[in-house]
């Protein structure tokens, strides 16, 4: 009689754990990991961000980003990152239903909030928290979820920038190889170099070669206007420095007309004029030199080591004396 109660009480608490497993798996399936609706990058045509009650709005219009409402540029990459972190957003797994968020960086003035419209459409509506332990995941919530998942990918730092880290710094851009002139004035001194194709010497060696093709090749070189060579590796690189020069900041309290008498001034001819002028420091102890170009709509500041690597003396520009001696003495 004993040996059959304990069966009794075997197979009631084996029923009891089944059907609290039972319960538990259909409990789960309440809570499983919503799947986010798709959104393709290109279809994207605003993001807004928002922390700390201060927002920044991004418009896509004519295929290019701006930030709303200044229709400042935005740096192309920048918003790159963005578009692919709302396109590729995966939710992996659920994290809290406690609403306790101050503990994920999705409370008070830790969160951040993005929204992404297709049109007048809302497609995306996401708070992002802080980047889990792992650093291969972001504490995050949808929607008008009040749950906390982990979203796959370390993208706080995509969004969390301020309106100056997201404006483009570019503020001159070419193809070196389409300039054909360069005029350099700094001060009293002015430069100009002009690019040349001329035939290439052919030495007394090379007298049998005469009629063969090699003879007529062409070679690149730079003159001054008074036909005095150029340091051919110091224009190359001054050339380089600028075909892609990025600025420190931008000055938001001045227009560009408001600056005039430059201390350094460069003019480049290809397939279109570019201008760059530099100007005297603000502050005797400043860090940085305002300047102005002909491709941005705004003056904006250049790093002080920066500035003193472009504005060198247009006579350094010039091959040394004696380089040019020698090759005259060669050529008689």
């Amino acid at each position: 009689m004993k040996i059959r109660k304990e069966y009794i009480i075997l197979v009631a608490v084996i029923l009891a754990l089944s059907l609290y497993l039972f319960l538990r798996k259909q409990d789960r399936t309440l809570y499983k990991v919503p799947k986010v609706p798709p959104i393709a990058q290109a279809d994207i045509s605003e993001i807004e961000i928002s922390k700390k009650g201060t927002a920044i709005t991004l418009i896509k219009k004519d295929n290019v980003w701006r930030i709303a409402p200044q229709g400042y540029p935005a740096d192309a990459g920048k918003v790159k990152s963005m578009l692919d972190a709302i396109e590729r957003l995966t939710l992996t797994a659920l994290v809290s239903e406690s609403k306790n968020y101050t503990r994920y960086d999705l409370g008070g003035d830790q969160k951040l909030m993005v929204k992404a419209w297709t049109e007048d459409t809302l497609k995306r509506d996401l708070t992002i928290g802080k980047v889990a332990p792992s650093h291969r995941h972001t504490f995050v919530q949808v929607g008008g979820d009040h749950r906390v998942y982990h979203a796959s990918g370390n993208f706080r730092g995509v969004f969390d920038l301020t309106l100056d880290n997201l404006r483009d710094k570019t503020v001159l851009k070419f193809e070196k190889a389409e300039i054909q002139e360069v005029q350099i004035s700094k001060g009293r001194e002015s430069v100009v170099f002009g690019r040349k194709q001329v035939p290439v010497e052919i030495r007394l060696d090379q007298e049998a070669e005469v009629s063969s093709p090699a003879a007529s090749k062409m070679e690149t070189l730079w003159e001054s206007a008074e036909g005095k060579k150029a340091d051919e590796t110091k224009l190359d690189r001054f050339l380089n420095t600028l075909s892609n020069l990025r600025c420190e900041k931008y000055v938001d309290d001045r227009k560009k007309e408001d600056f005039t008498d430059p201390i350094y001034t460069v003019n480049l001819e290809g397939a279109q004029e570019y201008m760059l002028s530099i100007f005297e420091k603000t502050e005797k102890d400043a860090k940085t030199y305002p300047a102005i170009s002909s491709v941005n709509d705004y003056p904006f500041l250049l790093q002080e080591p920066q500035a003193q690597s472009i504005m060198i003396d247009p006579r350094e520009m010039l091959a040394e004396p004696k380089e040019q001696g020698a090759e005259k003495k060669e050529k008689d």
